[in-house]
């Protein structure tokens, strides 16, 4: 890739929410005012009565406390219900009744919101007048009902016929030199069916340009996990956590970002497994919970503990832990040598990677003593199944390939994969970002898939790779793509260096944004801009030949049906399969494909899937079973689609972690009032934190040396390879458990300090966690 620009001279500081200015305090995407800010440690049980008196306010603040209610007893239900559109984590197969969390409850509710984002709002506030609004007050306007076109002469955005949206954008298609001038991106909100039809779409206008999310999340896993074992996801099912002994969680926050894997871990803990805890913030899912649903636990206030061990390696340090404890398995030859001889390859090499490398190296990279890592071998060689889980926290690296490549080694040691109640297992995050890359989201399609969609289809699809997200934002910012969908989500918000994304965004000839709420996105619009918006989850889906259920893939390759029940937000919404298949009509006017009786009744797109997607045979049938179906995943069974048609062995150095220069180390992430760019308030319960979004956790050590007192305003400064430098001002210093060196602050406002040319070259990935800064006290400080 090309070098990447400093955009920011083109975007103003309301844009830029979580930048502020010198001597002033920066905003946050939250509600903000709400008082002084606070912390003091949650020492109470996660979930629990904390989550349902969370619940109680949100259904309050929701304004629909009765169809609130109803909603809960439809989510994730196997008779008919709607799947939560938050995180991905499987439903319970046992068939339980409120298998839902505070966290998709939330979700819900926002989507079910009685506000109204309409034709009058629009009429009442400039595009220039609302960049200067929080994300929060964006999206707190309501639901989006009816299609939007900007209007440059009155910078606002005014209603326009949905024929005419998509002959807009047919216009500006068909008028590119050539089909890789425009991008397609996805969140992972998009159903199996919508996926589906959009890929189709963007492959027969011409390009492979589908950058998603995955690209910033999961792109590390799935590439780790095909070179390792031959395919891209984990091989572990719901059910093997029934089963495990040890269960390792490694830098993710469950009680936040996944809080039905509560349930999975209280269980284990009773049954008698380990779980080890492996974050640099020791975090309120490692300690003690409650779940909800356990009505006797909830009335005698019985917590039952969800963490053995917490381990806080240093951030980056994960690839030398993982590496020490298989130098103790080596040590002690507590190998299963059968399995390593029936189905490995690269044995040899990896244990004089290990050998060679010393408890010094081990120790320093990880920022573990080696006592620790000792013990934790200990516990990984007594135990007969071992699940290891991770999330963002190890993909979102500089060498994240690099670590779970080194994740898979240790399992395949002592046979761990293809052994019921054993296996890896990645954390996915939103609700169908699998099923989206199941589906054919994919910048870098496999020929064998092209061949089928070819062959099914009737289409000549591209074969050269497309753009993913990074290399996105480098081709909009030098005027290579000219025109921008985005199928849901908050592009604008959610990609690394907000001003270059921003100015990206501006510099197209148009931008399209299907969504459900007005965002950041909207206001950083190209010359010609839309908002259409779609359907939520929990809603009817009313077509031709009558109501439609779609289907989703959770983060462990179940894949079920989903049936809304609510009257839609509005009657002009339309669902995403007849948004995209109009605009394809509109952009392809030659196309044979059936757009509009794939639209009539999704069962003919999922016919069409059948025949495309390996595992998807009878999916028909299949999805609309209880709890629908699992698709095959080979390395479960032992079989290893890899070159050598074995598991294979990496074998790769330490990373260099030292920031240098008096840095520190920063990770982003989310709060717990948050789901991925939308903020919910100001406060972290689970972290203590109350009335304030621009904080930077710190070790008390680091801020000793700093000259810091707990709150103090402080400016970061962040150092890209390239040599460029981005500060964000008026942060607050807020001290914190996790190891010296290191610091971590909220996304998305701290998505400003990642430049866009700090990405990872064996991923593609944004650095999100790998971030080196500066720390300072602020030179100048506004009165407050």
């Amino acid at each position: 890739m090309q070098g990447f620009r400093d955009a920011r001279c083109l975007v103003s500081m309301s844009e830029l929410r979580g930048q502020g200015a010198p001597g002033s305090a920066a905003p946050g995407c939250g509600p903000g005012g709400a008082g002084a800010a606070a912390q003091r440690d949650y020492t109470h049980p996660s979930a629990g009565w904390g989550a349902a008196r969370s619940v109680g306010q949100v259904l309050a603040r929701s304004r629909e406390p009765v169809t609130g209610v109803r909603a809960m007893l439809k989510m994730n239900q196997e008779n008919g219900g709607f799947d939560c559109p938050g995180c991905a984590w499987p439903d319970d197969p046992k068939g339980l009744h409120l298998d839902l969390c505070e966290n998709g409850i939330k979700h819900v509710t926002w989507e079910m919101t009685g506000k109204r984002t309409d034709r009058a709002f629009f009429a009442r506030h400039t595009v220039t007048e609302l960049s200067g609004w929080s994300d929060y007050a964006l999206e707190n306007q309501g639901r989006l009902t009816e299609p939007m076109r900007y209007d440059a002469a009155t910078d606002k955005y005014v209603p326009i016929g949905w024929d005419d949206a998509f002959a807009l954008v047919g216009r500006h298609l068909q008028a590119l030199d050539s089909p890789h001038e425009a991008a397609f991106y996805t969140s992972g909100r998009l159903a199996n069916e919508a996926t589906f039809l959009y890929q189709l779409w963007v492959r027969e206008f011409g390009t492979n340009n589908l950058p998603d999310c995955s690209n910033m999340c999961h792109e590390a896993s799935g590439r780790a996990l095909t070179a390792s074992i031959g395919t891209g996801k984990g091989t572990v099912d719901i059910t093997d956590w029934e089963r495990a002994d040890l269960i390792w969680v490694m830098g993710v926050n469950a009680a936040s970002n996944a809080p039905r894997m509560l349930t999975a871990l209280s269980d284990a803990y009773q049954r008698g497994s380990k779980i080890v805890h492996i974050n640099p913030l020791v975090e309120a899912a490692s300690r003690r919970t409650i779940v909800p649903h356990e009505f006797v636990a909830m009335g005698t206030f019985r917590s039952t503990p969800t963490g053995s061990m917490d381990v806080q390696p240093r951030i980056g340090g994960d690839l030398a832990l993982v590496r020490g404890v298989a130098k103790v398995v080596f040590e002690r030859d507590a190998l299963d040598h059968e399995f390593l001889a029936r189905h490995t390859t690269g044995l040899a090499t990896y244990r004089a990677r290990c050998a060679g490398t010393s408890w010094t190296e081990i120790v320093e990279a990880s920022g573990v003593d080696e006592a620790t890592i000792r013990t934790l071998a200990e516990g990984y060689i007594e135990a007969n199944r071992t699940i290891i889980a991770w999330c963002l926290g190890v993909t979102q690296q500089d060498h994240g390939v690099d670590t779970v490549r080194e994740i898979v080694n240790l399992l395949l040691l002592r046979g761990n994969i293809g052994r019921e109640g054993a296996g890896p297992c990645p954390i996915r995050g939103h609700s169908n970002v699998q099923g989206n890359r199941t589906c054919g989201i994919d910048h870098r399609p496999s020929p064998a898939f092209l061949d089928k969609l070819a062959e099914v289809c009737g289409i000549d699809p591209p074969r050269e790779h497309g753009l993913d997200t990074v290399a996105t934002l480098e081709a909009m910012n030098e005027g290579r793509v000219k025109v921008f969908v985005g199928m849901g989500g908050n592009f604008a918000m959610a990609a690394p260096d907000t001003a270059y994304t921003i100015a990206g965004l501006r510099k197209c000839a148009l931008t399209v944004h299907v969504s459900t709420k007005l965002n950041r996105s909207h206001l950083v619009h190209g010359a010609d801009a839309l908002i259409l918006p779609c359907l939520g989850r929990t809603e009817r889906d009313l077509q031709a030949l009558g109501e439609q259920v779609i289907t989703v893939e959770d983060s462990m390759s179940m894949v079920h049906a989903s049936r809304g029940h609510r009257r839609p937000a509005s009657p002009d919404l339309l669902s995403e399969p007849a948004i995209i298949a109009g605009l394809a009509r509109a952009s392809l006017p030659g196309s044979r494909t059936p757009w509009k009786a794939y639209v009539a009744d999704y069962d003919r797109i999922r016919d069409t899937m059948a025949r495309v997607l390996d595992g998807f045979e009878g999916v028909n049938h299949r999805a609309r079973q209880p709890h629908g179906f699992r698709l095959r995943q080979p390395a479960r069974e032992r079989v290893w689609l890899t070159p050598t048609g074995r598991a294979a062995f990496s074998d790769s150095g330490l990373p260099a972690l030292d920031p240098g220069d008096g840095c520190l180390m920063l990770g982003t992430m989310r709060s717990h009032d948050q789901w991925n760019t939308t903020v919910y308030s100001d406060n972290d319960r689970y972290r203590g934190l109350s009335n304030l979004r621009t904080a930077v956790f710190l070790n008390r050590d680091d801020m000793r040396r700093l000259g810091l007192s707990e709150f103090d305003r402080v400016d970061v400064t962040s150092y890209a390879k390239d040599g460029t430098t981005r500060s964000v001002y008026g942060y607050r210093a807020v001290a914190y458990d996790l190891p010296a060196g290191n610091a971590a602050g909220y996304m998305p406002e701290m998505n400003v300090l990642c430049a866009a040319g700090d990405y990872s070259p064996q991923s593609g990935q944004p650095l999100m966690k790998h971030l080196r800064v500066k720390v300072r006290k602020a030179a100048v400080t506004s009165s407050e």
